[in-house]
């Protein structure tokens, strides 16, 4: 098990992926293809499940591209199956207290940094790879350190605590949902307004200061290497579908001409 994304980070590289919603093996080489560093499949807005989720996991890992798993919610259920179908990385929405982090930071560690439960799965050749074979506290270790868990802040709650949340040992990073975040301050949308310039500010702030990564999500490709410039380590753009509709209605624009 090694995770791509974690080596680009160590190399200083900054990454591009996309958020998807085609539950289709092809679509998904299509997406390493296209040059993408990681991608999230989105157990939280899609309608994916876990054998699917395993399918897609393996076509990524074949293309040396990081897929990480949106979760449902931050239960140890919708955790523990997803990581199980063998997410590199899982980004984990609607977190709201200190306990929910620390409870899904112990769900998702094996021992000894936290409760997971014991099972030798896909990410470990069910037991025969390498790291796997020279037993258990090996494949502990190496799961421990390749699996990435990304909140993300994208509600008052979490805001308000963002500091402690950053800082929980088992957080790798903080994932930014612009979106949901702009409801929660009441400015749906506004992304140009001061309260949600601050409110990011504060994030970046206490993420940068526990040594953590930082990504967040936009539909603006122009708009990523400015996300970089400001200091953040991923961004996420757009979805798989919508990128396939806004190329493919620009191409039949193109096609048709004059005779539109």
């Amino acid at each position: 098990m090694k995770n791509e994304f974690i080596v680009k980070m160590q190399q200083g590289k900054r990454c591009v992926g996309t958020f998807s919603h085609i539950s289709s093996e092809i679509a998904m080489e299509g997406l390493a293809y296209a040059g993408m560093d990681f991608v999230i499949i989105d157990g939280e807005h899609g309608t994916v499940g876990a054998e699917t989720v395993q399918k897609l996991v393996r076509v990524a890992n074949l293309h040396k591209m990081t897929p990480f798993v949106r979760t449902r919610d931050c239960s140890r259920g919708a955790v523990l199956s997803m990581l199980e179908a063998g997410a590199h990385g899982l980004v984990i929405p609607q977190i709201h207290t200190v306990e929910e982090v620390k409870s899904l930071a112990a769900n998702s560690r094996y021992y000894p940094e936290g409760s997971r439960g014991v099972f030798l799965g896909g990410n470990g050749g069910y037991g025969f790879a390498d790291f796997a074979e020279k037993g258990l506290q090996s494949y502990f270790d190496v799961c421990n350190r390749e699996t990435l868990i990304f909140p993300q802040c994208e509600t008052k709650g979490c805001l308000e605590n963002i500091e402690e949340i950053a800082a929980i040992p088992g957080v790798d990073g903080i994932f930014i949902g612009p979106y949901d975040l702009s409801v929660a301050l009441g400015i749906p949308g506004q992304f140009d307004r001061d309260e949600f310039a601050g409110a990011v500010e504060r994030i970046k702030a206490a993420v940068k200061a526990a040594g953590k990564m930082i990504m967040t999500y936009t539909v603006k490709p122009e708009a990523v290497a400015g996300f970089f410039d400001d200091g953040f380590d991923a961004v996420a753009l757009n979805v798989d579908v919508a990128l396939m509709i806004s190329l493919m209605r620009d191409t039949v624009k193109k096609a048709r001409g004059h005779w539109a």
